[in-house]
């Protein structure tokens, strides 16, 4: 399964109103001269022609999937093609700036479903309603460039709200019409919290419970001994202050092994600042202290931090988790398998299908002839634009214009229905497993 979605920043940034001027086609011709070593090799001609009878706006037409859609892999998932017959060339010389379009939904189809396993747990041991700031956006300093940042940061804010990219945050006002996308709290790292040194450490923190005395921050707390900082910082000199404080202090653990560091500092707390049983049997810390996990977030990292919990009889409301590098960078175009291919072409006026077949890996296989994306019997399927189910790819852009504009707010609406859609079919799939196991 995927999460569609990224293709408006493309379109907006990049493809809409005039987009090609006489300086850009001399340059690309003495780029392209220079790096294949002759001459006559540049499509200038071409691109003079949309110049010059469509004013620097692009004769293409695109339909797409609706973004925050979620449907199965090896679906298509948007169509290009030429309306002007002149710039047959130009769909394919569009094929890396679209295909680009892998990042952002590889992004949130992540985000997606690291939702879908941080909700099982909250539901298994405590709050659902929390889940929209369980996973809080760490990425934008692992970015290569600011403007990953923003595309990558945007895709995750599809799922969730918790963010200190604020990159993302710009894409989405410059994209999707959303003023503010996500939220973050006052929060200390370890440069503050080792300013005064070992021996300042708890003056530091003691500085963030008065300069803050309402609301949710968030202390590394990490920086020398988390357990000390636990037991005998937060938990005996500042105990009062914290509960004095008309809101939380999450403590942020940032080193070790996470499982052994998020159990142990749970205990300590509990301890400390107590605990109680929720209605589903699991123990929720004092609301006026919570701790995020800040180092070594995955996929696999979480559920088993979140599997230790639960089997040590913690609720999933105790935790968030802070997620950088393996968020935003540990994707790329195969994580998806990602592809851009000619599916059809018209020679002499007659459509041909067109499709790749490798011998050598059958995987390689490209769909053939002009597609579309329907619902047959509930499930996405591809086929030939013959078919008579209504098409669902969206016409949202045509010479140089956008067609449809989607908003944030619709995007996660149909994101978070596809989600449930996903997590329904997956429970019905595991009732019939183990009916069938037992028969």
């Amino acid at each position: 399964m995927l999460l569609f979605y990224g293709l408006q920043i493309k379109l907006m940034e990049s493809l809409q109103g005039v987009v090609l001027t006489k300086e850009m086609i001399d340059e690309a011709e003495e780029l392209a001269e220079a790096h294949l070593g002759k001459k006559g090799v540049f499509n200038r001609k071409g691109w003079e022609y949309i110049l010059r009878v469509h004013g620097g706006k692009l004769p293409v037409v695109i339909k797409a999937v609706p973004e925050g859609t979620v449907l199965p892999t090896h679906n298509v998932l948007m169509t290009i093609e030429n309306t002007d017959p002149n710039c047959f060339w130009l769909t394919n010389a569009l094929e890396t700036m679209l295909v680009q379009t892998w990042y952002p939904l590889t992004v949130a189809t992540q985000s997606m479903f690291l939702k879908r396993l941080i909700l099982r747990f909250l539901e298994e041991t405590g709050d659902p309603s929390l889940i929209d700031f369980k996973l809080h956006d760490f990425g934008e300093r692992g970015s290569p460039t600011m403007e990953t940042a923003g595309v990558g940061g945007s895709a995750h804010l599809v799922n969730f709200k918790g963010t200190d990219t604020i990159e993302g945050l710009r894409v989405h006002r410059r994209n999707y019409g959303e003023k503010m996308a996500g939220f973050s709290i006052p929060a200390t790292e370890h440069s503050v919290m080792t300013a005064l040194g070992r021996d300042g450490e708890a003056e530091q923190m003691k500085r963030m419970l008065i300069k803050f005395p309402a609301g949710t921050i968030s202390v590394v707390s990490d920086s020398y001994d988390i357990f000390n900082a636990c037991e005998h910082i937060w938990g005996e000199q500042l105990r009062d202050m914290v509960f004095e404080r008309d809101g939380t202090v999450v403590v942020r653990l940032d080193s070790g092994d996470p499982v052994t560091v998020v159990l142990r500092s749970l205990e300590i707390l509990g301890r400390k600042f107590g605990a109680t049983t929720n209605e589903k049997g699991y123990k929720v810390l004092d609301p006026h202290v919570r701790i995020i996990q800040g180092d070594g977030v995955n996929y696999d990292s979480i559920e088993k931090i979140l599997m230790a919990m639960k089997v040590n009889g913690w609720s999933a409301d105790n935790i968030a988790f802070g997620m950088g590098g393996a968020l935003l960078q540990k994707v790329n175009r195969d994580t998806l398998k990602m592809a851009f291919k000619c599916s059809s072409d018209v020679i002499d006026g007659v459509q041909h299908d067109v499709f790749k077949q490798p011998i050598t890996d059958p995987g390689k296989n490209s769909k053939a002839g002009r597609l579309k994306l329907i619902l047959r019997d509930g499930k996405y399927r591809t086929v030939k634009e013959d078919e008579p189910e209504e098409d669902k790819l969206v016409e949202v852009f045509r010479d140089g214009e956008i067609k449809r504009y989607y908003t944030l707010a619709e995007i996660r609406e149909r994101a978070k229905d596809g989600l449930e859609k996903l997590i329904r079919m997956e429970r019905e799939s595991d009732g019939v497993e183990r009916l069938a196991t037992e028969d």
